[in-house]
């Protein structure tokens, strides 16, 4: 199975992933509102939504189409499904971009509440399940180098043939 990556080139990959759907966004709702003087709601729904549906198409269906979202494909990471290292299917991505707009945000929330504790509590998945490993996620798939997911697909490939 190929390692993960690290945490600096996963958060770069978020970093660039935000980056670029912001500003498409902005750049999308520039263009939509052009002369018009919208209320302050209606820019701000419109802004909502044109981001819920370029976060869904980049983090779920550029995913399942080239294991990565663009932000990964620039990094050169690619998300595979555990434990088979297959492509991962639509409901997992899913289940991981919800998880990733709406729980990961609320993380600097729930440390300042526990406040400074002696030893942080133990990293459980949803539902009470077993700790997962640090570079996999709740939805089960793992993010890896793209070299790596190559080269472990030609040992497999070899094992299998030889």
């Amino acid at each position: 199975m190929p390692k993960g990556t690290g945490e600096t080139r996963r958060y770069l990959a978020v970093g660039l992933d935000c980056y670029l759907c912001l500003l498409v966004v902005g750049l999308l709702v520039h263009s939509c509102l052009g002369q018009a003087h919208w209320g302050a709601g209606r820019t701000a729904a419109l802004l909502v939504g044109h981001l819920a549906v370029l976060s869904f198409a980049n983090q779920v269906l550029l995913t399942m189409a080239v294991r990565a979202s663009a932000g990964k494909l620039i990094m050169g990471v690619r998300v595979i499904r555990l434990p088979d290292a297959g492509r991962p299917e639509f409901r997992r991505l899913v289940l991981r971009w919800l998880y990733g707009l709406f729980w990961l945000p609320l993380q600097p929330w729930h440390r300042l509440r526990r406040g400074a504790a002696a030893e942080p509590p133990p990293r459980e998945r949803l539902g009470g399940g077993p700790r997962t490993p640090p570079d996999t996620d709740l939805a089960g798939v793992r993010q890896v180098h793209r070299s790596d997911l190559r080269y472990y697909r030609d040992a497999v490939e070899a094992c299998g043939t030889g």
